[in-house]
Order: structure tokens, then sequence, then C-alpha cells
């Protein structure tokens, strides 16, 4: 399968112009042109950007043009240090894949739809002049599948829109289920040959997300390893996770995750990307800080071996913070072996 030239091996830059505390003081210091420095001494071929419209648009579609200029500063480092760059849209007016940001009526009312068409407008006439080092991804996780459908649409819709000011530059499309592996193939067939199908991996999720206060039903105290059977995943995941999940039942439950296991995963996304000539792309994998080390390198091993099988790019989560944070401390003793994964 066909890779994503210049997009191969990433990690995201979560945390800085998106779930964040919207502040000039944030902006100007949680990312600097040095941590770009650094992903480049990692051997790093880019980095993905979420970014919230509260950095660039008000509440009634207004732009702020103070917000478009870290978006400029990005691109601008990134260029100077050889690095290609993603610009995801992380929440729009009206939707966010966190329920706690009160985000409601996309997908619902035509007005926050047409808000969205024109942000991606103005991105495109401000950045399609840099795509040959930028791509544009829409919207991160859409949640629901009833979604879906409507979800098509808009997407639609919106390459439309920015097609009318880019004929070429790269634009990414997820599916629900929080950009789903297993969703992929639901989404309408590619709108033309620059659009890629994005997808996030953080199966299987009670091991990803073990201890994370913001799964529903997630004990804080759970910890385990990643050579469990799945008889246990099975176990754990129906004890603490009530979100759409991992099946185990394909499995014997005295077996543990291996290859075999992602293969399986990531089967009818690869076969319809494949059936319909468009690129894949994971947007989003790693592994929670309260994962012990040695377990985060060998998951980052199995992913990686199908990763390199099939020509699939992607950008890990996350730089620093956000509870996956790989500048931090919490992975130093075995940060070398997960960047030659990555």
């Amino acid at each position: 399968m066909a890779t994503m030239e210049g997009f191969k091996h990433g990690v995201n830059l979560g945390g800085w112009l998106s779930q964040c505390v919207h502040t000039k003081e944030h902006y100007d210091t949680f990312i600097t042109e040095e941590d770009l420095k650094v992903i480049k001494s990692w051997g790093l071929d880019h980095v993905r950007i979420p970014v919230d419209y509260d950095l660039v648009q008000n509440l009634d579609g207004t732009f702020k043009e103070e917000g478009f200029a870290y978006i400029q500063n990005a691109i601008d480092w990134c260029k100077n240090n050889q690095i290609n760059m993603i610009l995801d849209l992380h929440k729009t007016i009206g939707y966010s894949f966190d329920d706690g940001e009160s985000e409601s009526g996309f997908f619902e009312d035509e007005k926050y739809q047409n808000m969205f068409y024109a942000l991606w407008d103005e991105f495109a006439k401000r950045y399609s002049k840099y795509e040959d080092m930028l791509c544009f991804e829409l919207l991160n996780e859409v949640t629901k599948q009833d979604y879906c459908k409507i979800w098509n649409k808009i997407a639609n819709n919106c390459i439309e829109k920015i097609r009318e000011t880019s004929k070429t530059v790269r634009i990414l499309v997820g599916s629900y289920w929080n950009n789903s592996v297993s969703a992929v193939k639901d989404m309408d067939p590619p709108h033309d040959e620059n659009i890629v199908y994005n997808f996030h991996c953080y199966e299987p999720l009670i091991f990803t997300h073990q201890g994370a206060g913001w799964i529903p039903k997630m004990d804080k105290s759970f910890r385990m390893k990643l050579d469990e059977t799945f008889e246990n995943y099975d176990k754990y995941t129906k004890a603490n996770v009530s979100q759409e999940g991992d099946n185990f039942a394909a499995y014997d439950k005295n077996a543990k995750p291996d290859i075999t296991y992602f293969e399986n995963l990531f089967a009818s996304a690869i076969e319809v990307a494949k059936e319909r000539n468009v690129l894949l792309y994971c947007g989003e994998y790693g592994v929670i800080d309260y994962t012990a080390p040695e377990e985060v390198v060998k998951w980052y091993k199995l992913v990686n071996q199908v990763f390199e099988k099939y020509n699939i790019g992607r950008a890990a989560w996350s730089y620093k913070k956000m509870n996956f944070g790989l500048a931090d401390s919490w992975i130093d003793s075995v940060r070398p072996e997960i960047l030659k994964l990555m």
C-alpha cells in the first residue's frame, strides 16, 4: 500500500492550541521553536497540530486575527526545521469529542456547519500555498455512529469549499467512534486523489488508557501489563469501560495480544483503502503515562510492525504533557527505544 510521503513518523503537539486554557501566556510558552528542533533531532518528519476554533473564531463566526498568527508561527518553525505539518481542527463551534467542553448542535444546525465551512475556507485561503509541507484535517474524532451519514455529507461539502481555493492540498478525513479504525469502511469514497483516510489507534483501550479518569467507569487505580490473556482483557474492559470498546470474543481466551491482534484490527481499513486507492494514516496513537515504561515499549513494538508492513504514516500522542508526553520524565528510561518505533 502507498505511503503518505513526508508524513510517516510524527508526533502531536497536543495541548498547545487545543485542549488548553486559551490565553496568550499559554500560547506563547507551551510550545516554542526549540521544541521543533527537539522533534527534528528525534528523527521525525512531521507534527500534527490540534487547533480549537477558540483560537481563531468567535462564537458569531467572525475571526480573531491574532490567533492565526500562532498557526503561521507553527508553519514557519516547521519550515525552518524541515518538518511537515498537519493542521487539525480539534474542536469546531457546536462540536467537540469531549462532552466536558459543552459544545453541541453542529450535526443538527446548518448555522454551525456554515461557520465550519467558513473557517476552512479561511484556512485554505491563508495556508494552501504551503501544501508542499502542510495537510488539512477537517475535524477530530466524530463520536457517535449515528453521525456517520451527516458527517460524510458535511465533510464532502467542506472539501468542495476548500477545493475552490486549492485543488491539490491533501485533506484528512476520519470516521465515527472517535476515528475508530473499524469505522473507516463506512466513510464515503474519496472526493478526489488527494484525500487521506485518517484513524486513531488506542487499542486495546483498557491497556492504553489504564487509570484514565476521563474514561467512563474507569477505576483510576487500575493498572495492567500488556501480556494479559484475552479473558482478562474482556473482564477488565467490561469493568472499566462503558463507551464503545474492544471486542475480544474472536480470540482464544487464553491467548495474548500479538501482531495478529493489530493485523485483524486494521484489516477492514486496509482493505477499503486498497479498494478505493486512498492513503491511510493514523493521526493519534500512544499509551498513558500511568503505564510501566517497559510495557509501553512492548505495545509500540507490536503496532509498529503493522504500520511498517502496510506503509501507514502516523503521529504519536503526544509530544509533552496531556498524560502521554513523550518528552516527559516518565518515559526517560525507554525514550530512545520508542523513538526507533515511531
